[in-house]
Formats: C-alpha cells, sequence, structure tokens
C-alpha cells in the first residue's frame, strides 16, 4: 500500500479513546507509522482552579489511552506522548522530534481553538508540516444540513427533520470508523518515556470532592450500556432530577472517551425498531449538533446576544446584583429546587438537564442578571462544559438565541419543583435540612407558616434563606426589562 507520508502525529484533543477515533483511523489510512500526542495546554490549564474536576478527568483518560495503545499495538514500548506546555510550541517541537510529515487532529469549532489551531497550522508550515483536519465530535458539521434556500438552520424542528433526513442519506456519517493499530504505531522517543503525568506534576489538587463520573473509555462503555438498558423509558423519566432518567453521558462525549457515532448508533437502530424514548434521545444529540453548527456558522454568539436586538437589555448591575448573583450560585436563593440544583453542581460537577433550564431562567428572568454571568459560573463548574452547548442553552433561556423560549415565558420555579421533583427527594438529598417540611411544603418553605416551621425545627433567615425576591413581583419587571426587544424590533421595521 503506497502512504502519502511516512509518518504521522495525531494530536488528540477532545477525542480520548482508540476506538473509533477519526484522526488517528485518517492518520493511517494516510501514514506507515503513526504517534498520538495530548498536549495539557497551559493556555487552558493554567487558568484554571487547582482543584479542577475535569483536570482529573483527563489525566485518568489519559492513563487509559496510554494502556490501550500500549495493549492494541502489541508493543509496550508504544503509548501516548503527553506534553505539558502551550500547544503551539508543544505540536511544533513534537512534529519535529517524531520527525512527522503531517499532524492530524479533530476538527474544533470553538473560536479559541481555531485561533489556536490557525497558530499551529502557520508553525507547522515554516516547517514542512502538513496539518488534517477531520470532522470527529459531530454527526454533521458546519453547512453540511442546510435549508433549501442554501442557509443554515436557525430553529430546531426544521433542523432535527433535516438531520434526520441526512442519516438515512448518509449513513457512513454515524457508523463508526475502524481503528487497527497494531504494528503502525511507533515506540516514544527518549524524551517521552515518562508516564502520564499527576495532578501534582501539572501543578493541580485532588479535587475535594471526586467527580461524579469516572474517567476513560471503560467508564463510559459501561455508562452507555447501563444506559441502553433503560433507554426504552427515557422520554418519561429524563426530566425528574431524583429519577435515574439520563444517560450521563455527557462528559464522556466532552472529551470523547465514547464517541458521538457510538452513541448515535445504538439510539438510531433503537429508534427505528420502534423505541419513543430511543427517539427523544436521538433528537437530544441532534440538539447537540445544532448548537455545535449555530457556533460554526455565526461566532458571534461567543461574545451575545444571537439576536443583535438583546444586548440592548439593560441588566440588573451593581452591589446589589453581585449580591444576588452570589446568593444564586451558592444555592442561597430561598427557592429550594434552584438552590439544590445549584448544590449539585458545586458539589459534583454535574447539573440534571430540567435544573439547567429552571436555574439559568430564575437567574436571568427573576434576579435580572445578565445571562453571561451564569454561561462563565457554568463554563468553570461544569465537568461537561462544552461552550456550544452551554452557550446556547444560556441564550435559549434569556430569550437571546435562536429558537429559544419566548421572553414572556417564565420558569415558575415552585411550580417546577412541585412538577418534577414531586415529593421532594431530589431537594432532601441536597438540602436535608428542609427534609422534615415534607412534600407539601418542601417547594416553598416561606408557606408553610410559622407553626410548621416549628414544629420541623426550622427558622427562616437562619436555617434555610427566606426567598430574595418575589417571583411573581419579578416576572412583571422582567417584562417591562424585555420591552426594549419589542420597541427596538419595531423601529427596525419602520419603513
Amino acid at each position: 500500500m503506497a502512504y502519502l507520508y511516512d509518518t504521522g502525529l495525531v494530536w488528540l484533543r477532545r477525542d480520548l479513546r482508540l476506538q473509533d477515533n477519526a484522526a488517528l483511523a485518517m492518520a493511517l489510512q494516510q501514514c506507515r507509522h503513526v504517534h498520538c500526542l495530548f498536549v495539557l495546554d497551559r493556555s487552558i490549564l493554567d487558568p484554571l482552579p487547582r482543584q479542577d474536576r475535569r483536570v482529573a478527568f483527563i489525566l485518568e483518560s489519559l492513563a487509559e489511552l496510554d494502556a490501550a495503545l500500549r495493549t492494541d499495538s502489541a508493543n509496550p514500548e508504544t503509548g501516548l506522548l503527553v506534553e505539558h506546555g502551550f500547544a503551539t510550541d508543544s505540536v511544533a517541537n513534537c512534529a519535529t522530534s517524531t520527525r512527522a510529515q503531517a499532524v492530524f487532529h479533530a476538527q474544533d469549532y470553538e473560536p479559541a481553538a481555531l485561533a489556536r489551531d490557525a497558530a499551529v497550522r502557520d508553525r507547522l508550515a515554516t516547517q514542512g508540516i502538513t496539518m488534517v483536519a477531520v470532522k470527529d465530535h459531530v454527526v454533521f458539521e458546519k453547512q453540511e444540513v442546510l435549508t433549501r434556500t442554501g442557509t443554515p438552520y436557525t430553529v430546531f424542528t426544521p433542523f432535527l427533520r433535516a438531520w434526520l433526513q441526512a442519516l438515512g442519506q448518509q449513513p457512513q456519517a454515524w457508523q463508526p470508523w475502524t481503528v487497527e493499530v497494531q504494528g503502525r504505531l511507533l515506540p516514544r522517543p527518549a524524551q517521552f518515556q515518562r508516564p502520564v503525568p499527576t495532578l501534582a506534576d501539572i501543578g493541580f489538587e485532588a479535587p475535594p470532592v471526586q467527580p461524579a463520573l469516572a474517567g476513560g473509555r471503560s467508564a463510559a462503555l459501561a455508562l452507555l450500556e447501563d444506559f441502553l438498558g433503560r433507554i426504552d423509558a427515557y422520554g418519561e423519566r429524563r426530566d425528574f432530577p431524583a429519577v435515574k432518567g439520563p444517560s450521563y453521558l455527557s462528559v464522556h462525549l466532552r472529551f470523547g472517551t465514547v464517541s458521538i457515532r457510538e452513541v448515535l448508533s445504538a439510539a438510531h437502530v433503537r429508534a427505528q425498531a420502534g423505541s419513543e424514548g430511543a427517539a427523544v434521545w436521538r433528537s437530544e444529540l441532534a440538539w447537540r449538533d445544532f448548537y455545535f453548527q449555530i457556533l460554526a456558522n455565526f461566532p458571534h454568539v461567543a461574545m451575545g446576544a444571537f439576536k443583535p436586538v438583546y444586548n440592548a437589555i439593560a441588566w440588573e448591575e451593581g452591589p446589589q446584583a453581585e449580591a444576588l448573583f452570589a446568593a444564586w450560585y451558592t444555592g442561597q436563593t430561598g427557592y429550594p429546587l434552584v438552590d439544590a440544583a445549584m448544590a449539585q453542581l458545586n458539589q459534583t460537577g454535574y447539573m440534571h438537564n430540567r435544573l439547567r433550564m429552571v436555574v439559568g431562567s430564575f437567574l436571568v428572568k427573576n434576579l435580572g442578571i445578565d445571562w453571561r454571568w451564569g454561561e462563565r459560573y457554568f463554563a468553570e463548574k461544569l465537568n461537561d462544559f462544552d461552550l456550544a452547548a452551554n452557550n446556547g442553552g444560556w441564550q435559549w433561556v434569556a430569550s437571546s438565541g435562536c429558537d429559544a423560549q419566548p421572553y414572556f415565558r417564565i420558569f415558575n420555579p415552585v411550580r417546577q419543583s412541585e412538577r418534577f421533583d414531586p415529593e421532594g427527594k431530589f431537594i432532601a438529598r441536597y438540602l436535608p435540612q428542609l427534609a422534615t417540611l415534607g412534600p407539601r411544603h418542601i417547594h416553598a418553605p416561606w408557606l408553610a407558616g410559622a407553626e410548621r416551621l416549628a414544629q420541623c425545627g426550622l427558622k427562616l433567615g437562619v436555617d434555610y434563606p427566606a426567598p430574595v425576591v418575589d417571583a411573581a413581583r419579578s416576572r412583571a419587571k422582567t417584562q417591562l426589562r424585555y420591552s426594549v426587544v419589542g420597541s427596538a424590533a419595531k423601529a427596525s421595521d419602520a419603513p
């Protein structure tokens, strides 16, 4: 077989697996031999808290990937090359030291990642090294699914119809790649003979609470197997945070310990066989693609509203706004479902998807805080943080995004609590001081009455905060705040 290159370097980023790895598969097609590299990029790591759960997840995943490479290659001298430095320098230096003629990587769509990749590409070009980007962590990217007029979709439902049609027309897009590395991986050069670093090696510490999900492909596959055993009930169970309804695979999809093609193919086959739950979950995977193509085609969303008119909204500012924001992110708003959700996030790095909408709506439409404050906080805390999905979700609750909920629709945090945590089990798990209130009063302790509170040994403002805002009154204030949107829209339509 004739190869384009003798030696290739696969730069792994958010594809921490050996199986169904598009960049690795492409490198094996074009190169006689390959090395695999992961860069612990200081431009990303240096600003992070020293006990960031995601770093621990990554290192655990890298250790398992390193072992898989050595086992599958049938050569213990191979394995993962790991660098701790700045990507522009590390990738170029590694390509030079391994004498690679080409560097392969999975395509990214975030503005900062695109700028980084452009800088690496330019650096490699000066050394005569080719850089090859391969689609990997989405099913359809950028402008592969377009409207009949050739423009990107900005409304999800017609996007979903076109996306599903494309699945039928292009089955290769969702079928996993075959990867066979035996005899194709080169031994690690002398300077890469060290193992995957520890947290301490790169200046980090163990998280105070271990991640809710273990890192590595074996953990991802165990979760997938468990979920496929209950996927038929996903549609009925997914909105209830006290119930085992979700797949819990989001962090594994984020870092690529399992591929989007692996999970989609499993869901798609079951949906075609009549599983309603699988069809619902498949549509959630389509939402993921939808937000990625929004970011790729409308990169301004990373800085402001998808609909620019929403940038005119005057959000709360100053000490009062900062105090309300602090009450929100510390779980001290006085609204139990909101506070329990924030406790879940702060303690585990995970938050149930229904609760992300509830706490987001509360911050923006009850407290009047700029959605970008919440977006940044989630970016710091979520194990599965992904710019496209996080931005899309926050703009959805703020009504400023594509296909977002109308601005006059405001989640009532008490009704959401009564509907989706009817027995108060989720609240009691994270706010145990409220457990004795029972299902009737746990959703709104301030309405329980002094006698009931006394019976439970609770004092509002001491054992649990009183509400920081009146939800009904804040609704009217939100309507007024968003009136600028309607005024601006009318002005833009004027002749």
